[in-house]
């Protein structure tokens, strides 16, 4: 089976949020069943030059995209059972930033009009061509204008990972910038709102429609999760799965993690309680006090739950619960936990970065970790946390439902509440607090929450089987 996974971004040559994580691990995941897998990505000017030294160059073409044309080279690159396509083009792809840019439409229309082109020049055909969020949502569009040609058996997976961005345009872009005709708006396949939706095209398009957990998957059919997209995924629901993500047990394993200063797995944690001290010498924290410690790492956003926080911290505080963040966002987000830490000096310790390093530390180091998003596709957060043995409180929607089962029924690795308010947070935290006094008890549900199969091998061969009922 050769499966083409078509990204715009991948861990670790490029990685600005989830979908890197997923890229740079379920095609390895992939390989290791037996698929041939090979992953197409731009050829930013940001991945880093000691990757670009083991690319090999494959051949340059040009890309007619609408009335232009332009150039395109292919490099390669084999690592983990993986071949690598890197598209490159300076014009598109050498900028300040990945997203963001003016010309976002053009940049990856190019981009999935240069994969369809060069498919042929491979010398290797795909069976399933896996695309990925808004930026490869022209790939089913584009392949259904070759239904006579060579490429006419190719079927096509869609994941959304987040229904929050969907490519949007006005009206005017569909034939001058994506070269498509008005019949696939007027058809109201494009269509939406007056714009032009990508993501409602591919949904409609694609042979099949996946999201990156099945609770998020039934609630993309109800209209407080979709983002005005919700009658889209009732129409396509017969062809629609939730397929939980994973992630990578190597890389997140306390027992070899080379940012700890010390490593420890579920037969022995004396470790963490090493971790926990230098994790509170680094923050300016008192490493003698036993208090909890719950930690939030995350994009400062208010979808991730942080008025929750807001509305709590005071409380946490008070109760004894020294609150540690770690992540950037909105400004105002930012300010309230600065301004917390300066309040509170050694209780709340606000690190307004992004450092893996850092958050290694504070996997290994907390007692707690705070995810109450008001909604979240998957979330691989709670997953890793768990794998450090530091128990997740989260709120039940999305992929944290599906992988945190609370405390105390049967297989329980972590905390749940409900309803999305902050006195159902706060009253979660305190139990879990209360649960923690019980030393055995808190060992066990640590243990329980380590030795989970959280690996990709479970969801490759979920994706596997979706490929081969399309007959690929």
């Amino acid at each position: 089976m050769n499966i083409l996974f078509a990204v715009s971004e991948a861990a670790p040559f490029v990685k600005t949020g989830g979908l890197g994580d997923v890229a740079g691990s379920l095609p390895a995941a992939l390989a290791a069943e037996g698929a041939d897998v090979r992953v197409i990505l731009p050829l930013y000017s940001c991945i880093a030059e000691k990757y670009r030294l083991k690319m090999d160059f494959a051949f340059n073409d040009y890309v007619n995209l609408a009335w232009r044309r332009q150039y395109c080279g292919l490099f390669t690159l084999r690592q983990d059972g993986v071949t690598w396509y890197f598209v490159d083009n300076e014009f598109y792809f050498k900028r300040e930033h990945i997203y963001g840019e003016y010309d976002d439409g053009e940049r990856f229309a190019f981009f999935c009009r240069a994969i369809v082109d060069l498919i042929p020049r491979l010398g290797w055909m795909p069976d399933v061509i896996h695309c990925n969020d808004w930026q490869t949502a022209l790939i089913p569009l584009y392949l259904r204008q070759e239904r006579q040609g060579p490429l006419a058996h190719i079927k096509t997976v869609y994941t959304i990972h987040n229904i929050e961005y969907q490519g949007r345009f006005g009206h005017d872009i569909l034939g001058d910038v994506f070269g498509l005709s008005d019949d696939l708006y007027n058809s109201g396949i494009l269509r939406y709102d007056g714009d032009v939706n990508l993501m409602k095209g591919a949904i409609y398009e694609a042979d099949r429609v996946t999201t990156v957990s099945p609770s998020y998957a039934r609630e993309l059919c109800g209209p407080w999760t979709a983002c005005g997209l919700h009658q889209v995924i009732r129409d396509n629901a017969y062809k629609l799965s939730g397929i939980l993500n994973g992630i990578d047990m190597i890389r997140y394993d306390p027992q070899t993690d080379p940012n700890l200063p010390a490593h420890y797995g579920p037969e022995d944690l004396s470790g963490k309680q090493q971790c926990r001290r230098a994790l509170c010498r680094l923050l300016g924290m008192d490493e003698n006090d036993n208090g909890p410690i719950a930690a939030s790492i995350s994009r400062l956003v208010p979808h991730k739950g942080f008025d929750l926080v807001i509305d709590t911290l005071e409380d946490m505080v008070a109760h004894g619960i020294r609150v540690i963040i770690l992540g950037t966002g909105d400004r105002y987000y930012e300010d309230f936990f600065r301004g917390a830490e300066a309040r509170h000096p050694g209780r709340v310790s606000a690190n307004i970065m992004y450092s893996d390093e850092r958050s290694s530390m504070i996997y290994a180091g907390a007692d707690l970790m705070l995810m109450p998003s008001r909604s979240e596709p998957c979330g691989l957060t709670q997953m890793i946390a768990m794998r450090y043995g530091t128990l997740p409180v989260v709120h039940a929607v999305g992929g944290l439902r599906d992988s945190v089962v609370p405390h105390p029924y049967d297989g329980s690795n972590g905390f749940t509440f409900s309803n999305y308010a902050a006195c159902d947070l706060l009253g979660t935290v305190d139990y879990a607090v209360s649960i923690r006094r019980r030393e055995k008890e808190w060992a066990a549900l640590q243990k329980r929450a380590m030795t989970q199969d959280l690996s990709w091998s479970r969801s490759a061969k979920q994706y596997l089987d979706l490929y081969r009922a399309l007959g690929a």
